[in-house]
């Protein structure tokens, strides 16, 4: 954590206030859209361990990178931990940029299935 400038200590120790500035500040100097995510990670664990709220901790900047950035091996096994900052939409949305081939081909066996399964019982049924 000390290459995202701060130790793990100030990670689990400050509060969010302080938290929210340094990871935006981190995250405007560097551009790293991975190492903030990753950070936003280990604060969904601190929220886990301890009383303290630290749920959807800056929610737009995580839109942010998502939707804007480059899709990444990594931004692609992390984004499931941040399902809940998005809606349905967004969500479909982000799906279809991560995976893009797996899309295409969820897409094109669907119309395969209408066009040579689905449409011909159909056919036949009304018959």
């Amino acid at each position: 954590m000390e290459e995202y400038g701060l130790s793990k200590r100030q990670i689990f120790t400050l509060k969010r206030r302080s938290l929210e500035k340094r990871i935006n500040k981190y995250y405007q100097q560097t551009n790293d859209g991975e190492g903030t995510i990753e950070l936003l990670i280990t604060l969904q664990v601190r929220d886990e361990l301890c009383d303290l709220d630290f749920s959807f901790m800056l929610s737009q900047l995580v839109k942010r990178i998502f939707t804007r950035t480059r899709s990444t091996a990594a931004l692609r096994r992390y984004y499931v931990y941040f399902a809940e900052y998005f809606d349905k939409k967004e969500w479909r949305l982000l799906l279809v940029k991560l995976f893009p081939a797996k899309t295409f081909i969820a897409e094109k066996l669907e119309q395969l299935y209408t066009q040579y399964i689905k449409a011909p019982l159909a056919r036949l049924a009304g018959s």
